[in-house]
C-alpha cells in the first residue's frame, strides 16, 4: 500500500489549491457536469496517474459558487459504467432535487441525463456527491464543494474552499477496488491510506502576514474523522455545516471534523514572514501537514477578533412541544446483530453477515418501508440517538438542520451532520419544515451501505 504519512517539517513541490473567487454564474446560466473516467496525479512524482471518475475532468470537481437568493441549474451527464445521481449536501433544497436513488428520483443510467434545479436560500459552505454505490463512486472522486455566498462580502483577503479526503490506493496508485470487503463493512469503515486536499497530495496556498483567510473546510472521506488544527494561524470557528454561529469561537483546539461535516474558519496569518503556516491532522505520534500556506511580507498590525456572519433565515425549534422518538444504533464488530429485520422477513446475524448487512437501526437493516417518524409540516421533533454499537458514526439528516439538546434545555449550534462515538446517548431536535421524504443515515458510507440508514417524513 501506498503511505501518504507526512511531517510538517518534511520539505516537498507545493501545488496550488482551489482558485480563491470563482467567477459567479449568472441565475439564467445552467452548468453542465459530465461524471466521465479520467486520471489525475494523486500519488507522488514517479507513480503513474490514479483513474478517477471525474466531474468535468477534475476530483473533485469544480467548485460551484453563487449568490444567495439565487437558482442553481444543472444538467448532469452520465458517462460512467454505473447508475449515479448528485446529492446537494446540506442544501435546503425542494425534496424532488435531493439525489437519492429510490426515493427523490430514479438513478441517472449510463448515457442519460439529468437537471438538478433547486433554490439556494442558505449562505454557506455545502457540497455534492455521489448517493449512488457512494462507497465506490465517492471515492473513485464523484465529489465537490457547493459554496452559496452571503449577500454581503465578510471582510477576508482570501475565500478558500479545502476539500478534505482520503484515499485508498494500491502500490500502482489505483484506487483499491475492494468495496465491500466485510471488515471495511463492519468496523470503522473504508480508510484510505493517501490524504488529499483538493485532490492534491501536497496542497499549498500563498498568503501575507497579516492575511485574514476564510477556510472552508469539508471533510469528503469515506469514513475518517480528522483532528485538525492551526499553526502559524490564529482562527475562529465561524459556522458548522454551512449555518453561521451566532459568536464566533475562538480556536483553542483540535477541530475534530467527521465525514460530510463542515467547519468556516476565519484565520489570521501571524507566522514571520518567510516561514509557513499550516493546516495541520493529528495522529497519535503527532501533526502531520495537511494544507502550506507559504508567507510573504505584508502587516503585523493585530486585526479585531471577526463579527459574526450573517443569520440564515429561522426555523425555532419548541422543545415544550416536540414530538419524542428514539433511534437506537446496534451491530457491527464486537457487538454482533443476533437478529433483525430486512426486507420486510426477521433474520438472525448469519444471514445478514452473509448478505454483506452487520448495522441495525432500532433493530430494522437497510432502509425500511414504513418511515421512522411521520412529521406535520412546522412540527418540533426530537430524537434521541443511542450509540449501543463499538464504533462511532456521523448520523446525517437530509433537508433540514438540526440542534443538539443539552442536558440543561440549551440548543446547540445548528448542523446536518453529528458524529456520535461509541456507548453515547444524545438528542437532537428540528422544526419539520422541508415537506418530503427525507434520508437520516451514517456517513460512514460503508455503514450505510451494510444496513445503518432510516428516514423521514413531513407532511405537505
Amino acid at each position: 500500500m501506498l503511505s501518504s504519512r507526512r511531517r510538517f517539517l518534511a520539505g516537498f513541490a507545493a501545488l496550488s489549491v482551489a482558485p480563491a473567487l470563482p467567477h459567479r454564474a449568472r441565475a439564467s446560466q445552467v452548468r453542465h457536469l459530465q461524471l466521465a473516467p479520467a486520471s489525475q496525479q494523486i500519488a507522488p512524482e514517479g507513480y503513474p496517474e490514479t483513474n478517477l471518475w471525474c466531474v468535468n475532468g477534475s476530483m473533485p470537481g469544480e467548485t460551484l459558487r453563487l449568490p444567495q437568493g439565487d437558482r442553481l441549474r444543472v444538467e448532469v451527464e452520465n458517462q460512467l459504467p454505473q447508475p449515479t445521481s448528485l446529492h446537494w449536501h446540506g442544501i435546503r433544497l425542494d425534496n424532488a432535487m435531493d439525489g437519492v436513488p429510490g426515493v427523490t428520483q430514479p438513478p441517472i443510467q449510463p448515457g442519460e441525463r439529468f437537471t438538478y434545479d433547486f433554490a439556494l436560500p442558505d449562505a454557506g459552505t455545502y457540497w455534492y456527491h455521489s448517493h449512488a454505490q457512494s462507497v465506490e463512486q465517492v471515492e473513485r472522486g464523484l465529489q465537490g464543494a457547493l459554496i452559496v455566498a452571503e449577500t454581503d462580502a465578510p471582510d477576508v483577503d482570501q475565500d478558500l474552499p479545502l476539500v478534505i479526503d482520503d484515499m485508498r490506493v494500491t502500490a500502482e496508485a489505483q484506487v483499491d477496488d475492494t468495496f465491500t470487503a466485510p471488515h471495511d463493512l463492519s468496523h470503522a469503515g473504508r480508510l484510505g491510506n493517501v490524504l488529499l486536499v483538493n485532490g492534491s497530495l501536497h496542497a499549498a496556498q500563498p498568503v501575507r502576514r497579516g492575511d485574514r483567510l476564510r477556510l472552508r473546510l469539508i471533510n469528503s472521506a469515506n469514513a475518517r474523522i480528522f483532528a485538525l488544527g492551526l499553526q502559524g494561524l490564529e482562527g475562529w470557528i465561524m459556522a458548522y455545516d454551512g449555518m453561521p454561529l451566532a459568536s464566533p469561537r475562538a480556536l483553542s483546539d483540535r477541530i475534530v471534523l467527521a465525514p460530510a461535516q463542515r467547519v468556516d474558519l476565519f484565520c489570521d496569518v501571524t507566522a514571520p514572514d518567510g516561514e509557513d503556516a499550516f493546516l495541520l491532522q493529528f495522529e497519535q505520534d503527532g501533526g502531520y501537514e495537511m494544507v502550506r500556506f507559504p508567507v510573504s511580507s505584508g502587516s503585523s498590525a493585530r486585526r479585531a477578533a471577526p463579527p459574526p456572519l450573517a443569520p440564515n433565515p429561522d426555523f425555532p425549534i419548541s422543545l415544550s412541544s416536540a414530538r419524542r422518538v428514539d433511534l437506537r444504533m446496534q451491530g457491527g464488530a464486537m457487538a454482533w446483530l443476533e437478529s433483525a429485520d430486512f426486507e420486510g422477513e426477521a433474520r438472525d446475524g448469519r444471514d445478514l453477515a452473509q448478505r454483506g448487512q452487520f448495522w441495525a437501526l432500532n433493530s430494522t437493516v437497510g432502509r425500511p418501508i414504513d418511515p421512522l417518524l411521520t412529521a406535520a409540516l412546522g412540527e418540533t421533533v426530537r430524537i434521541r440517538m443511542i450509540n449501543d454499537t463499538q464504533f462511532p458514526h456521523a448520523m446525517h439528516l437530509h433537508g433540514m438542520h438540526f440542534s443538539e439538546v443539552h442536558s440543561d434545555g440549551r440548543l446547540g449550534p445548528l448542523r446536518d451532520t453529528l458524529l456520535m462515538l461509541r456507548g453515547e446517548t444524545r438528542e437532537i431536535a428540528f422544526q419539520a419544515h422541508n415537506p418530503g421524504d427525507w434520508l437520516l443515515h451514517c456517513h460512514m458510507l460503508s455503514h450505510h451501505a451494510a444496513g445503518m440508514g432510516t428516514w423521514v417524513r413531513v407532511l405537505a
